[in-house]
C-alpha cells in the first residue's frame, strides 16, 4: 500500500525546484511609473548692444561747419574790475570799480535812491570828484551794518582804496584829503552800574 501512495504523488521537477528557490523581486506585480526623459533647458543668450565710443575732440580743435552753416563760438570774457573794502564804525562796504562807464549801484539800487539827501550823496562822490573821474566807471557796492551816515563814509573809504589800485599815483592826493584813513572813532561800550558808557545814575544824599 505504501508503494502505491508514493507512485501517485508526482516527483517535483528541477524547474519547479528553481522557481521555489529564486525569490520574486519586490513590487514586480505593482504598476511602475514610466520615467519621463527630462529635456535640457534651452539657455537664451541676451545680446546687449554695446555703446559706441565717442571720440572727444581736443579743446584747441575747431568744429567744421555742417551743411554750409557756420557755427559761431561765443566766448564771454569776465569784466575787469578793482575791488576793495571800506569801513567806518560798524559799517562795511565792498566796492567794485569796473573799467567802463555805467551805473553807480549800491545794494542793487541807484546811489541817489539809497542815499536820499544831498549831504550823503556828496560824501559818496567825494573820492571820484577829487580825481575828476566821476561818471567814467561802473560802480557796484555791497553795504551792510551801521547807520546811513557811517555807510556813506565806509563807501568813500572803499572807493579811495579802489582808485589807488587803478592808479597808484592817486595816493598822495587822496591821502592828503583824508579819504584813505580808517576812522577809528566808535561808540564806547556801556559799563555795568552806569546808565551809558560814562553816565552814572543821579546821586541822592538821603
Amino acid at each position: 500500500m505504501a508503494k502505491s501512495i508514493e507512485s501517485k504523488t508526482p516527483h517535483p521537477s528541477a524547474a519547479d525546484k528553481l522557481k521555489r528557490e529564486v525569490p520574486t523581486p519586490k513590487g514586480e506585480g505593482k504598476k511602475t511609473k514610466t520615467a519621463v526623459e527630462k529635456k535640457p533647458k534651452e539657455t537664451v543668450k541676451k545680446t546687449v548692444p554695446r555703446k559706441k565710443k565717442v571720440e572727444e575732440l581736443p579743446a584747441e580743435t575747431q568744429v567744421e561747419p555742417v551743411s554750409g552753416e557756420e557755427k559761431l563760438q561765443v566766448v564771454f570774457k569776465p569784466e575787469r574790475y578793482f575791488e576793495d573794502v571800506g569801513r567806518r564804525k560798524t559799517a562795511v562796504a565792498r566796492v567794485r570799480l569796473y573799467t567802463k562807464p555805467g551805473d553807480f549801484l549800491v545794494n542793487e539800487k541807484l546811489y541817489s535812491i539809497y542815499f536820499p539827501t544831498a549831504d550823503l550823496q556828496k560824501i559818496v562822490e567825494e573820492a571820484l570828484q577829487k580825481m575828476k573821474l566821476f561818471g567814467r566807471f561802473k560802480v557796484t557796492v555791497k553795504l551792510k551794518g551801521g547807520g546811513i551816515h557811517s555807510q556813506a563814509e565806509a563807501l568813500r573809504h572803499g572807493m579811495a582804496r579802489c582808485l589807488i589800485k587803478f592808479n597808484p599815483d592817486f595816493r598822495k592826493r587822496l591821502k592828503r584829503a583824508g579819504f584813505l584813513k580808517r576812522d577809528p572813532r566808535m561808540k564806547e561800550r556801556k559799563k555795568f552800574g552806569l546808565k551809558k558808557a560814562r553816565r552814572a545814575p543821579q546821586w541822592a544824599k538821603r
